[in-house]
C-alpha cells in the first residue's frame, strides 16, 4: 500500500488531479478507475475525482505492477487541475505568460502545455485560453482544447462570466474588508477584499474581482494605497527571490455550458507564494492554509 500524507502544494487540489501528477503517463480513465474501484482512499474512506484534499490528509493507494509502471519520478511540468474532453484547468506557475505576446520572447504556458501533452500521450493539440491571467500572476488557467470549445466557453465567460477568487498579499495595513469601486479605463469597476490575516506591513487578502478589467486587482489595491507585494509595475516592493507579485487566482467557478454541471476549481499555492505566507504569518501560517476551501 502506498502512502501519502498532503501538503501545502497538493493543499485544495482534486483527487483526479492528484493521481495525474502522481501517475503523468497513466490515461485519464486509468485513474477514474482507480478511484471508483476504490483502490485510492482518503483517510480511509472511498472518494470522488471531485473530492478536495486538504492539508494533512491522508491518501491510499493499493500497489499493483501496472499502478507502479505509471509512478513518475517527479512531479510533471505541466500541473492539470482538472480536464474533460472540451477543456484543461492548468495551474500557472508566477513569471510565465499564458500565450505569446510581443513583448515575451520566451516560453508561453500554451506552448509548454501543447508541447507537454505532446511528449505525454503522443497527440497534437491546440489549447486557447478561455480566460487569462497576468504574467506574474499564478492559478487557474482554462484552455479549451478545440475551436468549437473555444467558442462555447467563450461565449459563456461573456454573457455570464466566471466566479473568481484570488489570494493576494498588499502592502500596509487594511480596513478588515472592504468594496473598491473606482473606475479603470472610464468603465465602471468593483472588486471587494477580505483580511484573512493582517501582519506587520502587509495582508493576505481574499479578493474577489466582480467587473473584469485589465489588471483590475492590482491597480484597485494599488489605487488605495495599499499595492500588492513584488507589483512594481504598480508601485509594490520588490520580491527578490519569486518570479512575480503575490497574486494567486486560487478558485474559479462555472456552470459547463455542455452538461450543465456546476465545476469549481482550485488552484494550490505555489511554493513561493506558501513561503511569503509563512514569513507574514507565522504559526498562523497553517490555520490560515486550512481555512482556505472555507471562503465564499
Amino acid at each position: 500500500m502506498l502512502k501519502f500524507e498532503i501538503e501545502p502544494h497538493d493543499h485544495c487540489r482534486r483527487v483526479e488531479s492528484f493521481l495525474q501528477n502522481l501517475m503523468p503517463t497513466a490515461p485519464l480513465s486509468y485513474a477514474r478507475k482507480l478511484i471508483k474501484s476504490g483502490h485510492l482512499a482518503l483517510n480511509g474512506a472511498q472518494v470522488t475525482p471531485d473530492t478536495m484534499l486538504r492539508l494533512g490528509d491522508t491518501v491510499t493507494l493499493k500497489e499493483s505492477a501496472r499502478t507502479g509502471g505509471f509512478l513518475g519520478a517527479a512531479r510533471p511540468e505541466v500541473d492539470i487541475l482538472y480536464e474533460d474532453d472540451r477543456i484543461m484547468v492548468i495551474d500557472k506557475e508566477p513569471g510565465i505568460p499564458v500565450h505569446r505576446a510581443a513583448e515575451d520572447e520566451g516560453r508561453n504556458l500554451v506552448e509548454i502545455a501543447e508541447e507537454y501533452i505532446l511528449r505525454l500521450r503522443e497527440t497534437e493539440i491546440k489549447l486557447r485560453p478561455v480566460n487569462r491571467i497576468d504574467r506574474g500572476t499564478s492559478g487557474a488557467v482554462i484552455m479549451a482544447k478545440s475551436a468549437t470549445s473555444a467558442g462555447m466557453f467563450g461565449r459563456f465567460v461573456k454573457e455570464t462570466g466566471l466566479a473568481k477568487l484570488y489570494l493576494a498579499v498588499a502592502e500596509g495595513t487594511l480596513t478588515p474588508e472592504g468594496t473598491i469601486t473606482a473606475p479603470l479605463d472610464g468603465k465602471e469597476s468593483e472588486t471587494r477584499y477580505q483580511v484573512l490575516f493582517q501582519g506587520e506591513g502587509a495582508a493576505l487578502l481574499a479578493v474577489w474581482p466582480i467587473s473584469g478589467r485589465t489588471h483590475q486587482i492590482r491597480r484597485h489595491l494599488a489605487g488605495i494605497g495599499h499595492p500588492i507585494l513584488g507589483d512594481i509595475r504598480y508601485r509594490g516592493m520588490a520580491l527578490h527571490d519569486y518570479p512575480g507579485h503575490a497574486l494567486h487566482a486560487f478558485r474559479v467557478g462555472l456552470l459547463h455550458p455542455e452538461t450543465g454541471r456546476e465545476l469549481t476549481v482550485h488552484a494550490p499555492l505555489p511554493g513561493g507564494l506558501v513561503h511569503i505566507i509563512n514569513l507574514l504569518a507565522g504559526d498562523k501560517s497553517r490555520e490560515l492554509l486550512e481555512r482556505l476551501p472555507k471562503l465564499p
